[in-house]
């Protein structure tokens, strides 16, 4: 459970610093240059997700079980990825709707997965992992929102066909997560 937690901070940290530490992150900027700051950023970051992912793991091999979901969350669950996707998606697709509305589908994508996760998963590493991501994003979202806000950003409209591209690809991304990859990747089939 140590290491989800050591790994949760520093992928979390890392990917809030612009909104915790602003200051601090255009000191070390200024300081080491740009690329040596990506550079660092990028292997923190991959740090965090590969202990996130060790020390989830091992936190499911002896789970603490806080509440044993029904099974009808596992279908609330299903279902409430397909949103997921598809703001996944319209977060790569430019001139889509879904981004001109909400400015940052892919914050809303981890928000929706977190939730959905939440509901349908009772152990204690899986209120660390999910909740924690919820709880970034929703600090992500507001921040970013804020930030739109201040600075007038809009995000431009270009055509109809730029929302199905993203409509199609998030669902063509759930169907072969759900139905094949989430098995192969976390061993655990979504509708099994």
């Amino acid at each position: 459970m140590i290491a989800l937690v050591i790994g949760l901070v520093i992928f979390l940290g890392m990917h809030s610093t612009h909104i915790l530490a602003p200051q601090w992150r255009e000191s070390m900027i200024r300081q080491m240059g740009l690329m040596p700051w990506k550079g660092l950023y990028s292997l923190l970051s991959l740090l965090g997700f590969g202990l996130i992912i060790w020390g989830y793991g091992m936190a499911r091999l002896e789970p603490v079980w806080l509440w044993f979901a029904p099974g009808w969350t596992r279908h609330l669950s299903a279902l409430l990825m397909i949103p997921a996707f598809v703001f996944l998606a319209a977060a790569y697709v430019p001139g889509n709707r879904i981004k001109a509305r909400f400015g940052h589908p892919m914050v809303l994508s981890v928000k929706t997965w977190a939730i959905a996760h939440l509901i349908a998963n009772g152990t204690l590493a899986d209120i660390l992992l999910f909740g924690s991501f919820l709880a970034w994003g929703v600090m992500y979202f507001i921040h970013a929102r804020r930030k739109d806000r201040a600075n007038n950003t809009q995000y431009p409209v270009k055509s109809a066909k730029c929302d199905v591209f993203a409509v199609a690809g998030g669902l063509i991304a759930y169907v072969v997560f759900a139905f094949w990859a989430h098995q192969w990747l976390i061993g655990v089939p979504p509708f099994g």
